[in-house]
This record gives structure tokens, sequence and C-alpha cells, in this order.
């Protein structure tokens, strides 16, 4: 509950890291095997109970890009889960964030990068939902190539909110045809942390209508940077153990 309880109300904050948040708690305490379904359900809730407050944002046409990519790479993280060592991709996936996202704080906040397009959004979406499918950690890749495009907050918001809420759906969905990662446990566990999310993310959600863009900005690289950290730190030593 305590993971779900600080994953939610960053999740309300930042519109991400609902799964990256919540694994760096539960992996003291929970069986692998039920964390991962539980991030991607546990997600999929905070996104979806702060729709009422901040889903006027919603940007159809700017999110129909990352989410045709990310469809198409949900099923290939799954299938990754199961026949490759998702450490490695996490590890990886950590140390580009950790080095890369202090490089941007120092980056004039009105950068914006031009090149790319609608294509490269779809990459961007694709990249989310292969990670997406290996544990529900859609949202980092394509948060920081909306950053680097330099979206103002609400829009960065509009797209991120819908494509996460389609990512999560997908990968459940995907979850429920592998046959054996949903168990009768696992719909106890998800009980029990929509419960616990559903306020902290709501009040995530307000404080992030007090924002503006270029804290918010700082606010995403920098929980970015500590996602890295996280995924660095839990991943690693398992690693180079090896």
């Amino acid at each position: 509950m305590l993971g779900a309880v600080v994953a939610g109300f960053i999740q309300g904050l930042a519109g991400f890291a609902f799964a990256l948040a919540s694994l760096s708690i539960w992996a003291w305490a929970v069986d692998p095997t039920l964390a991962a379904p539980m991030a991607v359900f546990g997600s999929l809730v905070g996104q979806v109970v702060t729709l009422p407050i901040v889903g006027r944002h919603f940007d159809l046409k700017g999110m129909i890009p990352f989410v045709i990519g990310g469809v198409v790479g949900v099923p290939l993280g799954i299938w990754l889960l199961g026949v490759l060592d998702p450490l490695g991709f996490k590890f990886a996936l950590g140390v580009f964030m950790v080095v890369y996202c202090p490089l941007m704080l120092f980056v004039p906040h009105d950068f914006r990068l031009r090149v790319g397009g609608r294509w490269a959004d779809g990459i961007a979406g694709w990249f989310g939902g292969i990670f997406g499918g290996l544990g529900g950690m859609a949202g980092p890749i394509p948060t920081l190539w909306c950053t680097l495009r330099g979206m103002d907050k609400d829009t960065q918001r509009g797209i991120m909110q819908g494509f996460n809420i389609a990512m999560h759906v997908s990968t459940i969905v995907g979850y429920f045809l592998a046959g054996s990662i949903i168990t009768s446990q696992t719909w106890s566990y998800f009980a029990l942390i929509s419960v616990a999310l559903v306020v902290p993310a709501l009040l995530g959600a307000m404080l992030f209508r007090r924002l503006d863009t270029r804290a918010f900005r700082r606010l995403v690289l920098v929980l970015l940077f500590i996602s890295g950290l996280v995924l660095t730190a839990s991943t690693g030593p398992a690693i180079f153990a090896r």
C-alpha cells in the first residue's frame, strides 16, 4: 500500500512513473511475478481517476502516432519478457536517463528539438510500448521525447495521459492472453493498491495544475533522473554478479 500511495501521488503530479516509483518499494516485499502486473494495473487506475482534473487537455491528434507505435511495441515487450533478460533492458534505460537527464537540466528552458515529426513520435511510442510490455514502464521514453520537443505542460500531459492509458490497457490484455501472468492472487493485490492510490493520485493532479511549464519540465527531468537511479541500483548488482 505504501508503494501505491507514493507512486499514485508521483503519477498524478507528473503523469507517469507509477511503475518506477512503486517497483522501487515493492522490490523489497513483492514477488516480481506479481509486481509487473500490479505496476501496470496501478498505472492504469491512476491515469483514469485523474481524468476529471487533467483530461480536458487530451490531444487526440497528437497522441495517435504515439499510440500506434506503442500498440505495435507492447506485444514485442511481452514476448521479450518471456525470452530475454528484462534486467538488461531496465539497466540500459536507467543508465541512459542517469546520464542524459542532468544534461538536459542545463539546456535553456525554451530549447525545442525541431528534427523529426509524427514518425519520430511513433518511434518514441514504440519504445514506450516495448518497455510497457516488459513491466509497465511505458512513460519514460515518450515523456523525454515530448520534453525534447519543447511541448508545454498541458500539451504534454494531454498526449501522455491518453498514450499511457492505451498502453496499460494493451499490456493488461496481453497479460490475459499470455494466460499465466494474472492469477487470482494478482486480483486481490489489484484491489488493495486501487484503494491506496486514488486519493494521492488526485492530490498530485491538483498540484500539477499549479505548476508552470518551466517548473514542470524541471520536475519531469528530475523524476526521470531519479527513476534512472532506481533502475540502475535495482538491476546493476544482479547483472554484475553474473
